[in-house]
Parts: structure tokens; sequence; C-alpha cells
């Protein structure tokens, strides 16, 4: 597929009257999202630009924009705010760049559900869902710029998951419109079960307009920082925290030294060597809370309450990716990987990939429920010396019963998903003929296609 046979002076002028952006500074911006956290996708991405880009602020504007791309045979690219990690709104093949960011409004918001555009960002929607005291279920680090379409279409669980499991657990979309790429593009909603043919998906088959989520209760939140001196005991510690449904918890991130030495703004909360616990926990269930870290020999370092939540820093943000963004600030050579680590009650493998590795592949742990299950997800940062050698630590860890959810690859089923999702790709078939969705990020179906 090559853009640089397409009208692209024709199709300025039947987008008039929507904000169309093509200059060469702010295309490059909008083209490109965090894949440099990965050494394999940089050379791979940076030189891609999409040829245009357009904020519609109306379904009607977007079924605008599709009809014109199916009548040039351009590209797509859905966006929300970039702020994915390998290069998920990364247009490979140029064409249209649909940045979803104007589409911001909120429809409704009502008790443990709201229904919303897809450029709506999270921080601004908890600030207003929190009025009638309910917040988002789960959100990324990167919650305050991050919105709540870009999220579903490129993300897959974070800060509420210890308690809501992963998006793709039944329940956590109700519903979505999204626009098809036909030769009459239509507006489709899917509900139910029917929302997984679009919920992460790169944008490969859709366009989202609208979604409805599910909402939790919001607690009043406090952040901790608790510190151990032994590496085990914090994972066992936040295992146990992980089991004891009576305790009231959003977070529950392990950062094993030397990680914490990367955190600049909470170095005076981590004495060297110490492996910490970052906590989000509800403030009622804060005295049995602090029982559990005597019986680890934790020592709290570190406290805010709810009342003081828009001070200072937030823990949140030196979590889940987070963690590895201020790890490479401060050594750009450092990379990552995302892991699933098999039900191991002893912690026998995490035990032995601790000692095996060292400070090579440095320990950083989120634990979340997925499928109603308690699972220890792993974004270990990795001290990069070779895309082969980035292999064998791939292949020890898979090897021994861990699952890597690789984020050196921009293709869907190759990092995330791990295998073809055939219902996604039998949706791509009918939505979008002639291949214009997010092309060359779905495996399952441009190798059925060649």
């Amino acid at each position: 597929m090559n853009s640089t046979t397409i009208d692209w002076e024709a199709i300025s002028s039947e987008l008039a009257g929507i904000e169309i952006i093509q200059d060469t500074e702010r295309l490059a911006k909008l083209s490109l999202d965090y894949y440099h956290f990965s050494p394999v996708l940089q050379p791979l991405l940076e030189e891609k630009r999409g040829d245009l880009v357009v904020r519609p602020c109306t379904e009607e504007e977007v079924l605008k924009i599709a009809k014109i791309c199916v009548k040039y045979k351009a590209p797509l690219t859905v966006r929300g705010a970039g702020t994915g990690n390998y290069g998920q709104c990364v247009p490979l093949s140029g064409g249209i760049i649909l940045d979803t960011t104007k589409m911001n409004k909120i429809s409704w918001i009502k008790p443990g559900l709201a229904c919303v555009e897809p450029g709506v960002k999270m921080a601004a929607f908890d600030k207003e869902a929190r009025e009638i005291g309910w917040e988002l279920r789960m959100y990324p680090s990167t919650y305050r710029t991050a919105t709540i379409g870009g999220f579903i279409g490129g993300g897959s669980g974070g800060i509420g998951s210890i308690t809501y499991g992963q998006l793709r657990d039944r329940g956590n979309l109700h519903a979505v419109r999204v626009v098809t790429l036909e030769d009459e593009p239509r507006v489709i909603e899917l509900r139910g079960d029917e929302v997984q043919k679009v919920n992460h998906a790169y944008g490969t088959n859709g366009i989202i307009t609208q979604l409805e989520i599910p909402l939790a209760p919001a607690y009043p939140w406090a952040e901790l920082i608790v510190n151990f001196d032994d590496f085990m005991t914090s994972a066992k510690f936040a295992q146990e925290l992980t089991d004891t449904d009576g305790i009231i918890k959003k977070l529950i991130c392990i950062c094993a030294w030397p990680i914490p030495q990367y955190f600049a703004a909470l170095r005076s909360y981590i004495p060297e060597g110490k492996h910490s616990a970052l906590l989000i926990i509800a403030e009622p269930s804060l005295e049995p809370f602090k029982e559990l870290v005597k019986e680890y020999g934790g020592d709290i370092s570190y406290e805010k309450s709810a009342e003081d939540g828009n001070k200072g820093v937030s823990l949140a943000e030196f979590t889940w990716n987070h963690t590895t963004l201020h790890a490479r600030s401060a050594d750009p050579s450092l990379t990552y990987l995302q892991s699933s680590l098999p039900d191991d009650p002893k912690m026998e493998l995490l035990e032995h990939l601790y000692g095996h590795f060292g400070d090579e592949v440095m320990m950083h742990l989120e634990f979340v429920k997925s499928g109603g299950k308690s699972v220890i997800a792993g974004l270990q940062v990795v001290r990069y010396t070779s895309e082969d050698r980035l292999n064998e630590i791939i292949r020890y860890h898979e090897e021994r019963g861990a699952t890597i959810f690789n984020p050196h690859t921009y293709i869907l089923e190759d990092g995330g998903m791990k295998t073809v999702n055939v219902e996604q790709v039998e949706f791509k078939k009918k939505v979008d003929p002639y291949g214009l969705f997010n092309p060359g990020k779905m495996r399952g179906y441009f190798e059925e296609k060649e």
C-alpha cells in the first residue's frame, strides 16, 4: 500500500470544514508514540509519518472522513493521546491519521456506568465522576493525558486491575460504537461479548466513536511506600496483600533495587539497597493493611492521605510503564519486557529468575487479577546489549513457563495477543474490505491476504 500515489490536495479539499494538520513538525509528533522504549522498534518506526492529520468533532465528521478514505483508498490510523509503547498508532503506510482528542464529550454518568466519546481524558473524566461517588475501574500510568478510547484500543489493564482485572475480562467494557471503512461506511453498535471484536485491536478494524464503560465506587485513596530488606519478602508481602480481599486496594507495585534509584522524586523515601512496594490503599483499610506490613517486617517510609491526593507526586506515575520511563530518563540504554508468571504459590520461578539474571533484568512486578485469578505481571527493566541477547532472555523466560507479551513488536498478535484472534480478523474482513485500517499491524489479516 503506497500513500504517495494518492491525491492529497483533492482529499484536503473534500475535508473542508474539518480541522486538518499538515505542517511537518506537528505531523511528525502526531505520527509517533513511545515506541522508542524499544531499541528494536526505534529504527523500524522513527521515520514513519502520516500524510495528514484530521481532528473530527462528531461522529458525522468521522463518517465523512471514512467515506473519503475509501474513495481514495487512503490508509487510516486512529490515534488517541499517543501514550502507547509499541507503535500501535504509528502509520506504517502513511495516509490519514484520525486524531480523536476533539471528540471529548461525556454523554452521561450514572451510578456504575458512563457513556463517553473516545477522546475524553481519563483524569478529566474521573474528576466529574467522583462528584457522584464513582470513578474509572482501571487506568494506565499515563492517566493524566491518556484518552479512554486510546486505552480501550491499545491498553490491557493498569492501576485498578488488582481489583477489576484486565480490559478483556467480561464486564469491563459494555458497548462501543464504531465506524467502518466500507464503500458506504456504517456505524455499528457492539454490545456485550461483541465488544471483544474491537477491544485491544490497535484500531485495525473500526473507528470507535462512543463507549459505555463500567465504573467503580470511589474510595478515599492513600498512597504509601513500604521498603523491605529482601526482594522475595517484598514479593510475598505483595502476594498476600493481593489475596487479602478484605483490604481494598488499587495498586500493588514491587520494584527491586536498583530500580528505585531511578525515581528522583522518591529517593529520599527509599534507602539505598531497599526493595520497594508502591501502593494505593483505601483509607478505611489502612489499619489491617499496617498489620500486614508489620507481619512482613516492612518499613512505611511514605504515606499520603486522600485529602492530599493532588499535592506532590502521584505514586501511580512511578508504576506500570512509568517505571520504564523514569529508568530510561536516567539511562536511555535501558529497555523492558512484559511478562506474566505462571501460578506458583512458592514463587520458585520468580526467585530463580531474580537470582539468575541479577541486575541485567531488574524486577518490576505489578500484581493484578486476570480471568478472576491473581497474576504476577512483570514489566522488568532490562539492560539492553543486543537484539539477540534480548531474544535469549525472552526464550529463557518462556522455556520455564513465563508468558512474554513482547513489547518489541508492533504486530498485534506477536505482542500482547500471542494468538490470532479469529473473531477480530473476521470482523475486519467485513468492515474493512480494502485493508485500510492501520495496515500491517494485524498478522491474522495480512498473512491471509498474501
